[in-house]
């Protein structure tokens, strides 16, 4: 749309790199923000040329003068750390996750800036689930550090609107899954596709049933949330299709014929097992979910490509 400027932080990581993708296929002059250099999930996501800034999300001040010279309208804040890293330097990682939210609020403060910033389903745990799609306001209790971070950034955003008048929306994604999605707890279904593209088989870590959320699904509710991001500090599940991780093996099965893939059905992850994202749709529009088949195929076949 005319007249926008997309700031992506944690452009390097799998959403990141989809919400860069997504906002180049739309003609939006998107930057990318990143303390990283490897952009090998930018290249899987897109062949457009993304302009990178290589920046300390925790140096509030060159995050607000490179908000400045790119002429920024928009930010999708997406620039975190996960739980391992985080358990390995506590200090470091709330700095980077709750630091780098309040310099990205603080920096919009003076600018005019509209911010939809990744909160996540792990701001709840096992004593949460109600057996239910958990609503959208239901309290959480987090049981991670990160967990922990996530909701103290849903409660920043909401002192920034009532303070400052920072327009946000958080969205909580659950388990996303898609070409680039390597690291953390959850990763586990797209590394076995990665190993079914190999042609190797493999055991994804945990069973169960959950919500899979295909990377440009959620990259385009990130976007579409910065857009609607007018007025007050909303936050909000992802939602999206609810499978089994049994259902997500035979996929990937079907997807690469020979490749054998197993589920560890006696670990389950300590989340709730479903989460209603119907209020984000309500709020941004709806997302046409991919399904999961599809989801699988365009996967394996992306890292295939790649690999060639």
């Amino acid at each position: 749309m005319s007249g926008e400027r997309f700031l992506v932080t944690g452009a390097l990581g799998c959403i990141g790199a989809w919400t860069c993708a997504e906002l180049a296929a739309q003609g939006t002059e998107v930057t990318g923000f990143d303390l990283g250099a490897d952009d090998r999930r930018l290249r899987l996501a897109t062949d457009a040329e993304i302009p990178l800034v290589r920046g300390d999300i925790t140096d509030g001040a060159s995050l607000g003068r490179m908000l400045d010279e790119h002429s920024i309208t928009h930010v999708v804040h997406l620039a975190a750390l996960l739980i391992p890293q985080i358990k390995a330097d506590p200090p470091y990682g709330t700095a980077v996750n709750v630091g780098g939210t309040v310099n990205v609020f603080d920096a919009a403060k003076t600018r005019g800036i509209k911010v939809a910033y990744a909160s996540s389903a792990a701001v709840y745990s096992q004593v949460d689930d109600t057996g239910g799609a958990v609503a959208h306001d239901a309290v959480g209790h987090p049981s991670t550090f990160y967990g922990v971070h996530k909701q103290a950034c849903e409660g920043l955003a909401r002192i920034f609107w009532q303070e400052e008048r920072v327009p946000s929306i958080g969205i909580r994604p659950f388990i996303a899954y898609g070409p680039g999605r390597d690291n953390g707890l959850t990763a586990s279904p797209t590394l076995a596709m990665a190993r079914a593209a190999q042609g190797e088989s493999s055991t994804i870590a945990f069973g169960g049933r959950t919500q899979l959320q295909f990377a440009p699904d959620a990259a385009r509710a990130f976007v579409a949330a910065a857009r609607a991001a007018t007025d007050g500090a909303r936050v909000f599940h992802l939602g999206g299709p609810v499978v089994t991780l049994a259902e997500t093996a035979a996929a990937i099965e079907r997807t690469a014929p020979g490749v054998s893939v197993s589920v560890d059905e006696e670990t389950l992850l300590p989340f709730p097992s479903e989460f209603d994202g119907s209020p984000l749709e309500q709020a941004i529009g709806p997302l046409g979910w991919t399904p999961l088949a599809a989801g699988v195929e365009r996967t394996i076949e992306r890292l295939r490509a790649a690999a060639a």
